[in-house]
C-alpha cells in the first residue's frame, strides 16, 4: 500500500475538501484524486461521497482513518530513525582485559556526552581504537593517555599488614596469588628475590587474581584500580611500578570524525 495514497486520504478526510487537501500536500487536484481512486480500488471500497461543497467520508473511511494515521506515523518514525543514525558518528572502542571498570565507565560517560557520538564498547583488540596499556601498544600506534595507576599489594580482608610499607622479608610465609602471563608478575618475582613463593596459587588474568585475593586466597600484586572491595592494601619499600592506560590507535584513525570528536571532548574535559 502506497504511503503517499494514505497521506492523501488523511488530508482529504481532515479537510473534507479535495482542493484544500491538494494545496496542503502541494499536489495538483488531479494527482490527489488519482491517488484516492487507486486507494479505493486497492481496498475495494468508496471512501468519500461528493457533496455540493466538498466531500463526506463514508463508513469505510471512518474505519480506515485511525489505521492510516498509525501507518503514517510508523513510516515517519522509521524515516527519522534512519536519518538520526546517519547523522551519528559511530565509534567502536576495544577494551583490553584487566582494566579498572570504573575508569572505563567514566570514559563511556565522556563519550556519551559528546554530541552525535554513538559509542560501542567491545572486548579485546578491536574497533576504531582501543583502551589499553601503553606498554602493549604496537610500534606504529599513537597513544592518548587517559589515566595512570600504581601497582599495590592486595591483601585478604582484615590482613594484619594492611596499610603498611613492606619489605619482601615482611611477606615471607604469606600465601600468594599470581598471574604468570602478565609482565608485572615477573617484576614482582624479581623484587621478592629469595622470598618469592615456590608454589603460588595461579590466575590467568589480573582480574581473576583480584577475585582470588578478595576471597582470601592470598596476597596479589595488582593495579590499584583492580583492588577488590573489602581488601586491604600495602606498598613495597621500593620505587612503585606504574602503568599508563590510554587510547591506542593507528595514525590514519585520526581522520575519522568520531575519534576526532572524542579526543576533542577528552581534551575539553581534562580527562
Amino acid at each position: 500500500m502506497d504511503i503517499r495514497a494514505l497521506r492523501a486520504f488523511v488530508a482529504v478526510f481532515d479537510a473534507r475538501n479535495i482542493t484544500q487537501a491538494a494545496q496542503l500536500l502541494h499536489l495538483t487536484q488531479p494527482t490527489l484524486s488519482a491517488s484516492l481512486r487507486a486507494l479505493e480500488e486497492e481496498l475495494g471500497v468508496s471512501l468519500f461521497v461528493r457533496q455540493p461543497r466538498g466531500v463526506a467520508p463514508t463508513d469505510a473511511a471512518g474505519r480506515l482513518y485511525p489505521q492510516a494515521k498509525r501507518l503514517i506515523a510508523d513510516a515517519d518514525a522509521l524515516a527519522r530513525r534512519f536519518r538520526e543514525d546517519d547523522a551519528c558518528l559511530a565509534l567502536t572502542l576495544g577494551v583490553e582485559a584487566d582494566l579498572d571498570p570504573r575508569r572505563v565507565g567514566a570514559l563511556a560517560r565522556v563519550a556519551a556526552a559528546t554530541p552525535a557520538l554513538l559509542l560501542t564498547l567491545a572486548d579485546g583488540c578491536t574497533g576504531d581504537a582501543r583502551v589499553g596499556c601503553e606498554s602493549l601498544r604496537c610500534e606504529d600506534e599513537l597513544f592518548e593517555p587517559l589515566w595512570e595507576e600504581e601497582f599495590v599489594l592486595a591483601l585478604p580482608p582484615g590482613h594484619r599488614l594492611s596499610g603498611r610499607v613492606l619489605s619482601p622479608a615482611a611477606l615471607a610465609g604469606e600465601e600468594w596469588v599470581m598471574c604468570p602471563p602478565h609482565a608485572s608478575q615477573q617484576k614482582l618475582l624479581a623484587h621478592l628475590g629469595e622470598y618469592a613463593p615456590a608454589h603460588p596459587q595461579r590466575a590467568a588474568s589480573l582480574a581473576l587474581a583480584a577475585a582470588m585475593a578478595g576471597a582470601g586466597v592470598g596476597v596479589a600484586w595488582l593495579p590499584e584500580g583492580l583492588l577488590p572491595a573489602g581488601c586491604g592494601s600495602a606498598r613495597f619499600d621500593a620505587p612503585p611500578l606504574k602503568r599508563r592506560i590510554g587510547l591506542c590507535f593507528a595514525p590514519d584513525a585520526l581522520a575519522q570524525p568520531a575519534l576526532a570528536a572524542l579526543l576533542a571532548r577528552l581534551a575539553e574535559s581534562g580527562a
